[in-house]
């Protein structure tokens, strides 16, 4: 489609920063002109000589022209974002949803660590409460709380737990790390603030759109993550594992909890970015 081709040139001329959704200024082209008419977004193909109104043509480019005078990350422009296949509401109240744990729900790589006594879990930092629901969806057996300190983030939840009929399953929490949970959990899912300061100093403007309080980690990316391991045991069952995403912050996790026996996950963004703690190993960590 000639609109894709003509939008993926000024994305990359305009210098564009991408990674909420999309890592390359094609398939961010494709996002933008597809959503604007109205197309389903894994039909590209299908719609390659589809012939555009003038008066269509100009709503992308007016679409365009704001992703790039904004800076705003596309899904903001859309209010939409997607999880593993699964379409999720989003706004600036809530971070863009891009967590490599929904990977681990989908493939069931964690489900090894779990059993019949996986009834409770928590999804902490849910933000807009995709992992939350994607959680619901792969236990439907289990009681799922999402909670997050920013009430906004938990009004954004509320519209995708509602979107997906999971009210009576997913539970929303304000809490401050785990002060605001009750009762211990089976499996923790967390996605927290973890980038340090000179990489928050260095982030592109889209990402500079999103809630500072969603990303920044304090001097080394560990600020929230030491408290949370503190607090984390009182707050699992005994045979129960936390689930931690800490994107490209291994080697200051490793330098913040150097005896801390942790399992690196694989991801499709390599074997460093998400770690599983079982309850055994945080008791014993010093």
């Amino acid at each position: 489609m000639a609109l894709v081709q003509e939008a993926e040139q000024r994305l990359t001329e305009a210098g564009i920063a991408f990674g909420h959704g999309t890592t390359n200024a094609f398939d961010e082209a494709a996002w933008l002109v597809l959503w604007r008419l109205r197309l389903p977004l894994d039909q590209l193909d299908e719609n390659a000589e589809r012939a555009v109104s003038p008066g269509a043509a100009a709503q992308v480019r007016t679409l365009v022209d704001e992703r790039i005078a904004t800076r705003k990350p596309a899904a903001y422009l859309t209010k939409e974002a997607w999880l593993q296949g699964v379409d999720f509401y989003v706004d600036e109240r809530a971070i863009v949803p891009r967590s490599f744990i929904a990977e681990l729900l989908a493939d069931a790589s964690i489900d090894n660590w779990l059993g019949e006594h996986t009834r409770r879990v928590l999804d902490l930092c849910t933000g807009n409460g995709s992992l939350a629901v994607l959680a619901a969806m792969a236990w439907p057996e289990v009681q799922v709380d999402a909670a997050d300190i920013s009430t906004e983030a938990l009004e954004v939840a509320a519209i995708n737990v509602a979107r997906h009929q999971l009210d009576a399953r997913v539970r929303l929490l304000p809490s401050d790390g785990l002060a605001g949970v009750d009762g211990v959990y089976d499996l923790i899912l967390c996605n927290p603030p973890y980038v340090n300061a000179a990489s928050m100093a260095a982030l592109p403007q889209e990402y500079r759109a999103e809630p500072e309080l969603a990303l920044a980690g304090g001097a080394d990316g560990m600020d929230f993550v030491r408290r949370l391991l503190a607090d984390a045991p009182a707050r699992m069952s005994e045979h129960a594992v936390l689930v931690l995403e800490i994107g490209n912050e291994r080697p200051f996790f490793e330098a913040a909890f150097p005896h801390l026996e942790a399992v690196w996950l694989s991801t499709s963004a390599g074997d460093d970015q998400v770690l599983l703690l079982t309850r055994d190993a945080l008791v014993a960590h010093p």
